[in-house]
């Protein structure tokens, strides 16, 4: 997999997730910030640490670490996935 068609996955999978329960929002500065995280972090916890910053500084709203770690474990996933190390 492209690192192109990993990164379209990364904003598909942030894309569907509504930390903020926004109806109608698209967080598409949030998922920009993050996948550019993505691009050199491989620890969740850290890139968890990474997302509740990104949205928090967007936002100046609070997401659980539990939550974010979540998703990063998703992210890390299709990373993980297109650099063939699964």
């Amino acid at each position: 997999m492209e690192n192109i068609a990993m990164n379209r996955k990364a904003v598909h999978i942030l894309s569907e997730w509504d930390p903020f329960e926004i109806e109608n929002f698209t967080y598409d500065t949030e998922a920009a910030d993050v996948v550019a995280e993505l691009q050199h972090i491989d620890d969740p916890t850290v890139l968890g640490k990474k997302i509740q910053e990104i949205y928090e500084r967007s936002f100046e709203r609070w997401i659980p670490i539990e939550e974010c770690i979540g998703i990063s474990y998703k992210l890390l996933a299709v990373k993980f996935e297109a650099k063939c190390i699964v």
